[in-house]
């Protein structure tokens, strides 16, 4: 068996567990695109880290979804615009 370099050993199996949050799997999903980015993976990791942000980025919208749904929960259904200046829009 080939001995793996450390690219190879950086990128995440194909069977990696699931985020045990949102931030770690945008901090998770930041480093892929570093690593992928660099140029320095090979194909085969590359492949890899591929899947494994493709998992994280369906991983996060399900949470960003949830959490809509909260947030319409506690607003009565009717999403309010978000004003910067913090203004109610009445």
């Amino acid at each position: 068996m080939p001995n793996k370099t450390n690219a190879e050993s950086a990128a995440p199996p194909a069977t990696a567990q699931p985020p045990e949050s949102f931030e770690q799997a945008m901090a998770e999903l930041a480093q892929l695109v570093t690593q992928m980015e660099s140029g320095q993976l090979p194909l085969e990791a590359s492949v890899a880290a591929y899947a494994r942000g493709s998992e994280l980025v369906r991983y996060c919208a399900a949470q960003l979804e949830k959490v809509e749904s909260q947030v319409k929960v506690l607003e009565g259904e009717m999403l309010k615009p978000f004003s910067a200046d913090g203004e109610d829009d009445v």
